[in-house]
């Protein structure tokens, strides 16, 4: 598979990532579920979805492989999964959404681009350089045509805002190693399920949310957000990882706060303005300039 078509596969994910906020949106118009409720509904949901895949397709032996050969590497993709949802959410209850957006999503690809060229032994070249400050600048525009709520601890808001965006660079980064060597349903059931019973405690605490599970409104948007936002966009991004370099994958994702501001426009009559659509130009530009580049090869290998 090429890498353009790895890279598509990571972009639809983005996308799907993208539709998430305006399903948590709907399912707390009807039930004030907690957002980390929601998560941990989204992540075991998308666990069963993809066990369920698993046995259908008959990679049952893959996933007990995958687990024997590389145990901690899969605990730590899906603990780092499930934190990097949990801080991100802390996040924009204290210190709003524009700053977690910029600060979180915007991190992971300055990390993981970091990361490459040490691997590489190499600075990035012009064009990664270009096509990175321009996905950023866009970011920023969108986020902040978004608008924010604001919050009452704006510090400790900006520190979860970084342990998002760091958590989410490791789970690209280790995510993309193992993506080379395991088929991507294993790899995404086997993080997706760690990552549910990463979050499972926390959900204990905030409130499991059974009962507004009656209400078909809120179940069927779980499932939605579990099999498709979760499930189906986690397989799609650990298959697009076996082609596509792990900082082209960072900066495609920017088209999920891109995906999430142009819902809200259309569906919620929020004002995308001529900064967002500024933005938004600018991301599309910078994903197309990822598709231009010719591949690379890096250096994957485990850690030790």
């Amino acid at each position: 598979m090429s890498p353009r078509v790895g890279l598509a596969q990571i972009c639809l994910a983005g996308v799907l990532w993208g539709t998430g906020g305006l399903a948590v949106h709907v399912i707390r118009d009807v039930e004030p579920l907690s957002v980390v409720t929601i998560s941990a509904w989204r992540m075991l949901i998308g666990a069963l979805f993809l066990l369920v895949a698993v046995a259908a397709v008959r990679q049952l032996g893959e996933l007990r492989s995958l687990a024997r050969r590389h145990p901690w590497r899969v605990a730590f993709v899906g603990v780092a999964t499930a934190t990097y949802q949990a801080l991100y959410f802390a996040a924009v209850v204290a210190v709003g959404v524009t700053v977690s957006t910029v600060v979180s999503l915007g991190l992971a690809p300055v990390i993981v681009t970091v990361v490459e060229s040490v691997r590489r032994r190499r600075a990035p070249g012009s064009v990664d350089l270009l096509v990175l400050a321009a996905a950023l600048v866009g970011l920023v525009l969108v986020s902040v045509s978004a608008g924010s709520a604001g919050g009452p601890h704006p510090m400790l808001g900006v520190l979860a805002s970084v342990g998002s965006g760091t958590a989410y660079a490791l789970t690209t980064i280790v995510g993309h190693s193992l993506a080379q060597e395991t088929p991507p349903l294993s790899l995404a059931t086997a993080s997706t399920t760690v990552g549910a019973i990463a979050l499972a405690p926390l959900a204990l605490v905030t409130g499991v949310g059974t009962d507004a599970l009656g209400d078909p409104t809120v179940g069927l948007t779980l499932v939605y957000l579990g099999v498709l936002t979760m499930g189906l966009a986690y397989l799609l991004f650990y298959a697009g990882l076996r082609t596509a370099p792990g900082s082209s994958a960072a900066i495609a994702t920017l088209l999920e706060p891109l995906t999430a501001a142009v819902l809200a426009a259309v569906l919620l009559d929020e004002r995308l303005g001529l900064a967002g659509l500024l933005g938004g130009a600018l991301i599309l530009a910078a994903v197309a300039g990822l598709g231009r580049k010719p591949a690379t090869t890096l250096d994957v290998s485990p850690a030790p």
